[in-house]
């Protein structure tokens, strides 16, 4: 329940608590303003490219911001959606993920027109998209998403310049994790 009360320069707003106690306007907003939020909106990762360290050497990562409809944003929170084959194309000094398949969360309540696999467009600062353009376009790169997670209420992706591997640096990557395997499972057994 909300109570205002009228003075002759002021005006004060009460509202009513749990246990019945009546506090002002400034001292909700101050415990909402020392409210530790980070405990709600812990980061975790929604969607993720399991091959691509497999497929591509990593160069450089990037941190993007998506736009989204609000039954996409439900449908990554759920983890229905596919990164692998996507990748990032800038056109008009915008860029755009292509390529990425986001089901649907409610397949029945989606708006006809809607195809999972649109271009959808990506929020990156202007110095981010020149350094993009500038890899993919002239040293003959990509750029493609590793995973999407969230930072606090906002769904961010994380994009990646790679180049591809080649099959015998395939075999070398598999040669190599194997054997650390095997060492790490001697060191164990001793």
């Amino acid at each position: 329940m909300v109570v205002c009360i009228t003075g002759f320069y002021e005006m004060f707003l009460f509202f009513q608590c749990a246990n019945n106690r009546y506090i002002t306007l400034e001292y909700h907003v101050a415990e909402m303003l020392r409210y530790d939020y980070s405990t709600i909106y812990k980061m975790t990762t929604y969607l993720s490219h399991k091959k691509a360290h497999f497929d591509y050497e990593v160069l450089e990562t990037f941190e993007a911001g998506l736009v989204l409809f609000g039954h996409e944003v439900k449908s990554i929170r759920a983890s229905r959606g596919k990164l692998e084959g996507g990748f990032v194309i800038i056109r008009g000094g915008e860029a755009f993920l292509v390529g990425v398949n986001i089901n649907p969360y409610q397949p029945k309540n989606v708006p006809k027109h809607y195809d999972p696999e649109r271009a959808r467009k990506l929020l990156l600062s202007k110095k981010q998209l020149a350094e993009i353009e500038h890899k993919t376009e002239t040293a003959g790169l990509t750029a493609i998403p590793l995973k999407l997670y969230n930072s606090g209420r906002n769904i961010k992706l994380e994009l990646a310049i790679v180049k591809g591997k080649k099959k015998h640096d395939k075999r070398e990557s598999i040669k190599a994790r194997d054997t650390k395997r095997d060492i790490e499972r001697i060191l164990k057994n001793q």
